[in-house]
């Protein structure tokens, strides 16, 4: 099988599109840059097609040289068949290959080791060959100073023949099956941990069962969370009848002599060997499953909130809100620069609210402020209540914003290396302000997992989950584009073809030269060459370049094919963009060439049509029910307006303006099924919802959709 062809059983893709895309990936070329850029090439495939297609690659070359390495090893010991070779090297499943290896796998000595060592391996053979009578009497032959008398000899002989079943590919691919259909997850609590206060949390798991193919991602990650803090043990099991009577059926050939010693190799094998491994296994695939699912939930979550509607360039009040240690303000220029900084002390127990008025109109008034950013934690609304009791001498708007990571990012390097002078309060406030004007611009600067959107992220696999995260936050960075004289090293270091070094580069340069009014001066930062030109320029934006097309997502090598069409019409480059009659009258056939064909051409027109423009939607200010202040106001009956604030696979988490978000179960989304809660609901979207439950003492809130 070639590489094609193992990636052709799981993308539906042609062949000539797959080995495209491997050419494209071979040369350098980043997944954005591929996927905008080569869709001729590639049959137009996605990002996500194109992000699978090189997942398979790596996953094949990974298998090939596992299969080289187990084949190498057997080889050494002098054990290696033109038959098991063949086998391994046809083999593409991974659990197969393992399984072929297992017979040659170094491990601790076993009790069939012990046994071959005193000679037992033919009385072994002859219990397998099942056409014997008088067994004792066969094993009173291999009787030594070792073996004591024949009991000892036919347990040894067991021994073996345990092993090799277990070492039967035939009989462990079909437990799996089994395992996979009909196992069980139990659990149960560990009595001396019943009344830790600790493990409430988990008393739903004190007694369960459930069938491991129907337990959802998210009770999984439960269970596994709570057996590996010590407040449940869990197992994972079948029936033994029907896998021991699985396996005697197909090694049993007859009710001879041999057959009750068969009977009993079986019944340890399974118990000792099969039944542990594969029940772990099952475990294993299950947390995979789990895993994959929990980190697809926290990607989309992900994508949601980095693509959230952002204000724009505007002069922005930033406030942290507290109470004892005050409000730490923040005022902020378009460009998200700090112009000022002060604390106030408008609620208990200072209460000094007319001052703290009086100077938070002045801050207005003086920078010039168009918007008001107030972070959500601790006496968020008491803030946001105080704010809109001001009368202002010209309309501002006031938004709430999440503060899910800014205490990360304030103590952080990038933090440290932006506002060296300030401590970590005024970074925090900056974080709440610049979000509001670009949560992408901001929220990159933040490892995700500590922004706090999705489930179980600290369970999963974190290899697995940093690359998706890493992928996510590439895919939306190039999506929207990026201002390179504005942009943080942050965000430069996430563009097609850049990374962490260059994107220092580019600041130093900028620092040193001042800002960038043309693409090509890409080309004179040190050590970016053409290849890493290639993949980032049309990523990157200029306002008021040179260029006018630099201010799109029109890539450099397409200039001459636009100027060609400005010049075809008797326009100039700079008449031709925006001209939507000109542009609808361009026939793309005439301007395909060996590396852009019609798909490219048609995406040319679509930008020209209206350049830079962002792909997210303007933010909106939201207002919740003023009469809500705490859990102590909601009341069940009552219809409230919300902002979705996290999605998981069992339903998604509702601000309701207070410190507790209120669950909308799954099941209560819509009527009817629903398999995916990102069907129903996006992050940060505006809803009304129902309080179907409040539970004070647990701090609970259940809700249903309004519709």
């Amino acid at each position: 099988m070639t590489n094609t062809q193992f990636i052709q059983t799981q993308v539906n893709t042609s062949a000539k599109n797959i080995e495209a895309t491997l050419q494209l990936l071979s040369e350098d070329c980043t997944i954005p840059f591929i996927s905008r850029y080569r869709k001729d090439q590639t049959g137009n495939l996605d990002e996500v097609v194109i992000e699978q297609i090189a997942k398979l690659s790596k996953q094949f070359d990974e298998i090939v040289k596992r299969k080289e390495s187990i084949i190498k090893t057997i080889d050494e010991q002098g054990q290696l068949t033109a038959e098991l070779a063949k086998k391994i090297q046809e083999s593409f499943d991974l659990q197969e290959i393992e399984d072929l290896y297992l017979p040659y796998k170094k491990k601790k000595k076993t009790k069939a080791d012990v046994a071959r060592e005193n000679g037992l391996e033919p009385l072994a053979k002859i219990l397998m060959a099942q056409n014997a009578d008088d067994i004792e009497f066969i094993a009173s032959k291999y009787l030594n100073d070792k073996v004591a008398n024949e009991d000892d000899a036919l347990q040894g002989a067991r021994d073996i023949v345990a092993e090799w079943i277990n070492e039967n590919i035939y009989v462990r691919k079909n437990l799996r099956r089994i395992f996979q259909r009909k196992a069980i997850i139990t659990t149960k609590v560990v009595k001396t941990k019943k009344d830790d206060e600790s493990a409430q949390k988990f008393n739903q798991y004190f007694d369960w069962s459930e069938p491991i193919s129907k337990a959802p991602s998210h009770r999984l990650l439960a269970m596994l969370r709570a057996e590996a803090e010590g407040f449940v043990k869990l197992n994972v099991e079948i029936e033994n009848e029907e896998a021991i009577e699985f396996i005697e059926n197909n090694t049993i050939k007859n009710n001879r002599e041999t057959a009750d010693h068969l009977r009993l190799a079986i019944k340890d094998s399974y118990k000792r060997l099969l039944e542990p491994a594969i029940s772990n296994e099952t475990l294993q695939e299950a947390k995979a499953k789990a895993d994959t699912k929990a980190i697809d939930v926290f990607a989309g979550n992900l994508s949601q909130l980095l693509l959230a509607p952002p204000l724009g360039e505007k002069r922005i009040l930033a406030i942290d809100p507290g109470y004892r240690s005050g409000c730490k303000i923040v005022c902020l220029d378009e460009k998200g620069d700090l112009l000022y900084n002060e604390t106030i002390y408008p609620h208990q127990p200072q209460n000094e609210t007319a001052m703290a008025m009086k100077k938070i109109k002045s801050m207005v008034n003086a920078y010039n402020i168009e918007a008001i950013s107030i972070g959500n934690g601790t006496a968020s609304r008491e803030t946001e209540f105080f704010i809109k009791k001001i009368a202002f001498d010209k309309p501002v708007q006031v938004f709430v914003v999440s503060e899910a990571g800014a205490s990360v990012y304030s103590a952080s390097k990038i933090a440290r290396e932006e506002f060296p002078n300030y401590d970590v309060t005024v970074r925090g406030s900056v974080s709440i302000g610049r979000r509001l004007s670009d949560p992408l611009a901001e929220l990159v600067k933040i490892d995700p997992k500590s922004i706090g959107v999705g489930q179980y992220q600290h369970d999963v696999d974190q290899t697995k989950l940093k690359e998706e995260l890493d992928t996510v936050v590439m895919r939306c960075v190039n999506s929207v584009g990026i201002n390179i004289n504005t942009a943080s090293k942050s965000l430069l270091s996430y563009v097609s073809g850049i990374g962490e070094k260059m994107a220092e580069n580019i600041v130093a340069f900028r620092s040193e030269n001042g800002p960038f009014d043309d693409r090509r001066q890409l080309k004179k930062v040190p050590r970016l060459g053409d290849k890493a030109y290639q993949q980032a320029a049309a990523f990157i934006r200029i306002k008021e370049g040179k260029n006018p097309l630099d201010n799109s997502a029109v890539h450099p090598e397409a200039y001459p094919i636009v100027e060609k069409m400005a010049k075809d019409l008797g326009l100039k480059t700079n008449d031709l963009i925006a001209n939507k009659e000109k542009i609808a009258s361009i026939k793309p056939e005439n301007y395909t060439n060996e590396t852009i064909g019609i798909l490219g051409i048609k995406d040319i027109l679509k930008e020209l049509e209206k350049p830079g423009l962002d792909p997210r939607k303007a933010a909106k200010v939201f207002e919740f029910d003023p009469n809500v202040k705490t859990i102590k106001d909601v009341r069940t009956g009552m219809i409230l307006p919300g902002i979705v604030n996290n999605i998981t696979a069992f339903g998604c988490f509702v601000d309701i303006g207070i410190k507790e978000s209120g669950l909308v179960h799954i099941s209560q989304l819509k009527e009817g099924f629903v398999s995916d809660v990102n069907e129903v609901v996006k992050l940060h979207q505006h809803l009304q919802v129902k309080v179907v439950e409040v539970d004070e003492e647990r701090k609970r809130i259940q809700l249903t959709m309004v519709i």
